[in-house]
């Protein structure tokens, strides 16, 4: 992979709603390896919000008037709908631009495994935003494994619920399954990597989705999802933008113990209400929040790692000096879109 040039890694930054304006320009801001340069959003209220915001750089309304800046660029990040990517990456990868993606991957897994080989013959880095791996409650999760106090792990049962039944007020209310809309798309995508980061591959798969819409195009608005581990571990994952009562983010069985974990990782909260990575109270869990670890009549707080969501472009940037691996690498985002895709082709 072709490494970038001494001084900031200069970026760009497609898309500035929820993902660009939330995730990716604030984290980019806030190290100092990289410099914002471009901004692309064609909504004016965004782009005023963007000009406000970063007065340093540069906003442009589409990805024609990006890419015509590509010699001054090293980096793209795409915010952007996942019907999107495939074209937006190809088209950088093909300006010699190193990309993010942000999750999903992409619609397919076929386009998955043709950018892959279309980086690698560019020789460009491309990597997926798979941030959920930088959760405190995963981070902690993690650890624990790590140390062996669950003992021989038997199950693992995440949840991404909330209760939204008016809908996302974006992109993802309309997207058809064809354009990589729906929540196992969305969450799924989020949930099938955290168990396959933690247990190892997959050796059967299940799973039920909801379409609530008349149209069998519409993309599910809840989703289950059985995975059985090569490790013989079993993962069970939920997923539900209408939970009128949410459940555990994590329960977690072994034959010495157990650990379960309610709500959501604070980070994507506190990025939206402006506090930065900077700030002390960043990625950082109240007490209230800790997970419980034991057994029934004997369980104990288990104090949460702190949630570090800039360490995603910490790596990247090593990874972009010729200094270790990439983040993610793509192909393990591609392992995810096969496991929705097969669940998709039996429900």
């Amino acid at each position: 992979m072709r490494t970038v040039a001494p001084g900031p890694i200069r970026t760009a930054v497609v898309g500035f709603g929820i993902s660009g304006r939330v995730f990716h320009a604030p984290l980019l801001a806030a190290d100092p390896a990289y410099s914002l340069d471009v901004i692309v959003t064609a909504d004016p209220e965004r782009a005023a919000a963007a000009a406000s915001r970063y007065p340093r750089s540069r906003i442009v309304p589409t990805p024609e008037a990006l890419f015509t800046l590509a010699g001054d660029l090293d980096l793209v990040v795409l915010g952007t709908p996942p019907s999107t990517h495939f074209d937006l990456a190809s088209t950088a990868i093909a300006h010699g631009l190193h990309v993010v993606v942000d999750k999903p991957f992409v619609t397919t897994s076929a386009d998955g495994e043709e950018l892959v080989s279309r980086a690698a013959d560019a020789g460009v880095g491309l990597t997926v935003f798979q941030n959920r791996r930088w959760d405190a409650d995963f981070l902690t999760l993690r650890k624990l494994l790590e140390t062996g106090v669950l003992g021989e792990v038997r199950s693992f049962e995440p949840r991404f619920e909330w209760w939204r039944p008016e809908g996302f007020g974006n992109w993802r209310d309309s997207a058809t399954l064809a354009e990589g809309g729906g929540i196992l798309h969305d969450l799924g995508a989020h949930l099938i990597d955290q168990a396959l980061q933690l247990f190892g591959p997959v050796a059967r798969s299940y799973g039920e989705t909801t379409q609530r819409g008349p149209d069998g195009s519409a993309a599910d608005q809840e989703a289950f999802v059985s995975l059985l581990h090569e490790s013989g571990v079993r993962s069970r994952l939920w997923m539900n933008g209408a939970a009128a009562q949410v459940g555990h983010r994590f329960h977690v069985l072994g034959s010495a113990a157990g650990y379960t974990k309610w709500g959501l990782d604070g980070q994507e909260p506190a990025l939206d209400a402006g506090v930065l990575p900077a700030d002390p109270r960043y990625g950082v869990e109240p007490e209230s929040a800790w997970g419980a670890l034991g057994i029934d009549g004997g369980t104990t707080p288990v104090p949460a790692e702190r949630g570090c969501y800039p360490l995603f472009y910490g790596l990247l940037s090593a990874a972009l000096r010729g200094d270790g691996p990439l983040p993610v690498d793509p192909v393990q985002s591609i392992e995810v879109l096969k496991i929705i895709e097969e669940v998709h082709a039996l429900a």
